[in-house]
């Protein structure tokens, strides 16, 4: 099977084949779950048979995940650059709340397929990577003087816990407001973390 092939040696219509494949995964899990988005069902969504997609993907574990990375990929390459303009820590705490709910606005269902995929965080007692970034700028704020003292790893979980509940009321509620309702959690941590005056 070509799917142990690496990218490099990929054709252009191979990859934009696997793409394709992976956007219609995004597609058929936000909309059926995870535990009804089998081979079949993501193959007539692309409009092939079953024998096509595993001819670019070991299996349905292997295609899974490839849509992990991709949707990774997308929200680092999304809010790494934000983050990075931002000068203080406080300015980089509202880039990284902003730039969340932006990405989520315009990736809906990449990130409804990426909760219903991983419903809960995996318990390797070892903090997911956007929470060990987020705890890196709470701590230079710290240490600056502009964030007050307090736990980081605490605020660093609170403000994740922030943006999965964000992400549940764009489900329930598609008209949301994510503009405002970034408003809302920049005030909320603005507050919570500010430096006595």
């Amino acid at each position: 099977m070509r799917s142990e092939s690496s990218t490099s040696d990929r054709t252009f219509t191979e990859q934009a084949r696997r793409r394709q494949f992976v956007d219609c995964a995004v597609e058929v899990i936000a909309e059926h779950g995870f535990a009804q988005a089998s081979l079949a069902r993501i193959a007539a969504r692309a409009g092939t048979s079953k024998g096509v997609i595993s001819y670019h993907f070991r299996d349905k574990d292997e295609l899974i995940e490839q849509v992990l990375l991709d949707i990774y990929a997308g929200m680092a390459g999304f809010v790494g650059p934000r983050m990075a303009a931002a000068g203080s820590a406080a300015e980089k705490l509202e880039s990284f709340l902003e730039s969340n709910l932006e990405y989520l606005a315009r990736h809906r269902s990449q990130l409804l397929a990426m909760r219903r995929i991983c419903p809960n965080p995996p318990e390797t007692g070892e903090p997911a990577p956007h929470d060990s970034a987020v705890e890196e700028f709470l701590r230079d704020g710290q240490e600056s003087g502009e964030f007050r003292d307090f736990d980081v790893t605490v605020m660093a979980v609170t403000i994740r816990a922030a943006l999965d509940g964000a992400l549940d009321q764009f489900v329930a509620r598609p008209e949301l407001d994510l503009t405002a309702y970034a408003a809302e959690l920049v005030t909320l941590f603005t507050h919570a973390t500010r430096g006595n005056p």
